[in-house]
This record gives structure tokens, C-alpha cells and sequence, in this order.
């Protein structure tokens, strides 16, 4: 089943005759047609995993990184204070909010997944999997993180959110509602370069992130830190591996890595 979604079903079954054997093969272009196979998948996979881990040190990122440590540490400071002013009243209705989000933008690629296999739809398929794939690397990124840091959340504790005390997955940063939805909606926004798709992918994500903090589950560190890791995470996988001629924002530089992604965070809206 799982080779049966990751290989087009187009193309004419076109085959060569090995020189040595006389036995059919399948020709390069045919190959090529099918898409990549699980151990392709895995290879390029390990391959996205060195590309995010090793973009920071990149020379030409250090102002980024700069940049977004000292955002980080400054939302990690104001933490305890923005989350004793949030309304108590309203908590169960943000947390249905993010779970809503995250589902359904979940149910989205699903379906674009599905209808892509059953429809020979090139597009619709290469975005489920693109979805798929920037999950996978999301969580691995995501499970090191949290085992990591280990921080409270916000109802945990004294309040204040302090790191290294339960250095197990599912501590609160960064937030997985707010990576996993960032990652899903940044694939669609760059596979559907459309500005309604954009604005409710990206629309989507911001209210999961939002009301992670005013539901209590995460601090305001952790959702911005999983807002970005999501969403670079989900460019980065697209420009490496999307399929030239399926939309214009795929082009001829597209093996680009993530270092080569981070100082242009807008260059793809233009």
C-alpha cells in the first residue's frame, strides 16, 4: 500500500532491455516516472535531517539566529506573565480551537493524498507526501527538543515554565499542535501559491498557535519556536525534492538547501 502511494500511477510502462541479461527493465524515464521508493524516501529523509541540523552554522545565518534566539529568550522571560492574564474562562474553547486547526488541516493533505493516488493527479499527491515527509521530520526534530528542554507547562509547576523537569516527549517546548500545523500549512502554501490558500493555511496555523497560549497548554516561547522549526522544516522539503512544471514557485534551483532558505524567508511570496 505504502509503495502503491508514494508511485505515480501515470505514465506508459516504457522498458529496456538490460545488455548483459536480455531481461526487461524498466528504462530511465520510467524510473523516474514512478517517484521515489522507501529507500529513497529514507535517503532523502536523512539527508533533510543533516540540512536542518547543520543551517544555523552556516556564516550567512548567524544574524538569523541571532535574531531568533534573542526573540525566544525574550517571549521566555515574559512567559509567567502572559499567561497569568489569561482569561480563565475561555480555556476549553481554545484548546477545541487548536485540536479543530490542526485536524483539519491534517484531513486536508490526507485528502489531497488520496485524491491524488486515485486520480493520477501529479500535484495533489506530490503534496501529501511533501505533507508527510515534513511530519516525519518535524517529529524527529520535535521529540529531540522536548526530551531535551524538558519545560513545564504553563499549568504545571509554580507557573513559570521552567525547563529540564520533565525531560520526556510531550513536554511543553516547543509545541507540537503549533510544528505539526506550521509544517502542514507551510507545504500547501507553497505547493498551492494561491493567496486565499496561503492566507487560510497560514491563517489556520497562527489561530492553533494562538490558542495553544490562551488554552493553557504552552507558553508563548513555545508555539512561536514550533511555529518556525514548522514552517522552514515544510519550505525546506518542498523546494528540495517538488517536481519542475507542477507549480511556478518549483524552479530549476530547487535542490536549494535550508541554509540557503533561511535569509529569504519572503522570496517565495514574490
Amino acid at each position: 500500500m505504502a509503495a502503491h502511494v508514494l508511485s505515480p500511477i501515470a505514465g506508459t510502462n516504457t522498458e529496456s532491455e538490460d545488455p548483459q541479461t536480455g531481461a526487461s527493465s524498466p528504462s530511465r524515464d520510467t524510473q523516474a516516472a514512478t517517484g521515489p521508493d522507501n529507500k529513497s524516501l529514507l535517503r532523502r529523509g536523512l539527508d533533510d535531517q543533516k540540512q536542518i541540523y547543520l543551517a544555523p552554522l552556516h556564516r550567512k545565518n548567524i544574524k538569523w539566529d541571532l535574531l531568533f534566539l534573542a526573540g525566544t529568550g525574550g517571549l521566555i522571560a515574559a512567559d509567567p506573565h502572559i499567561s497569568r492574564h489569561v482569561p480563565r474562562d475561555g480555556i476549553d474553547i481554545s484548546r477545541d480551537i487548536s485540536n479543530a486547526g490542526l485536524y483539519s488541516t491534517s484531513a486536508v493533505v490526507a485528502g489531497l493524498l488520496i485524491y491524488g493516488v486515485k486520480n493520477d493527479d501529479s500535484h495533489a499527491r506530490e503534496t501529501g507526501v511533501f505533507a508527510l515527509e515534513s511530519l516525519t521530520n518535524t517529529a524527529a526534530v520535535l521529540a529531540l527538543i522536548q526530551v531535551t528542554a524538558g519545560r513545564q507547562r504553563p499549568t504545571e509547576g509554580d507557573g513559570y515554565g521552567r525547563f529540564w523537569r520533565d525531560n520526556t516527549l510531550g513536554s511543553s517546548f516547543p509545541s507540537a499542535h503549533s510544528s505539526f500545523t506550521w509544517t502542514m500549512a507551510s507545504v500547501l502554501a507553497h505547493e498551492y501559491p494561491k493567496p486565499w490558500v496561503q492566507w487560510l493555511a497560514y491563517g489556520t496555523a497562527t489561530a492553533v498557535s494562538v490558542t495553544r497560549v490562551t488554552g493553557l497548554k504552552h507558553f508563548s516561547a513555545d508555539v512561536e519556536v514550533g511555529g518556525v522549526f514548522g514552517y522552514l522544516i515544510g519550505r525546506q522539503v518542498f523546494h528540495s525534492h517538488c517536481s519542475l512544471g507542477l507549480n511556478p514557485r518549483c524552479h530549476a534551483s530547487k535542490n536549494n538547501s535550508l541554509s540557503e532558505e533561511l535569509p529569504n524567508l519572503d522570496a517565495g511570496a514574490r
